[in-house]
């Protein structure tokens, strides 16, 4: 069996999920880094957003487009 090696962020991860004892520091753990991630990808979804030129207008007109393929 292969030894992992862990890198220094993955090690102090660890040394911080030790210090939790209990089911409830592990839900606020677990709150923590939905929080952290949903605020990345409302970050990048603003980007793309104004990277695109998106408006409500064109918001709407891509909700109306009614492409299919068609049946072979």
């Amino acid at each position: 069996m292969e030894a992992t090696v862990l890198n220094p962020v993955q090690l102090q991860l660890l040394q911080m999920f030790s210090q939790i004892k209990t089911n409830e520091g592990m839900r606020d753990l677990q709150n923590v880094l939905t929080e952290y991630y949903a605020q990345k990808v409302s970050r990048h979804a603003d980007e793309l957003w104004d990277e695109l030129g998106l408006n409500q207008r064109k918001l709407d007109e891509l909700c109306s487009i009614h492409e299919r393929l068609p049946y072979k």
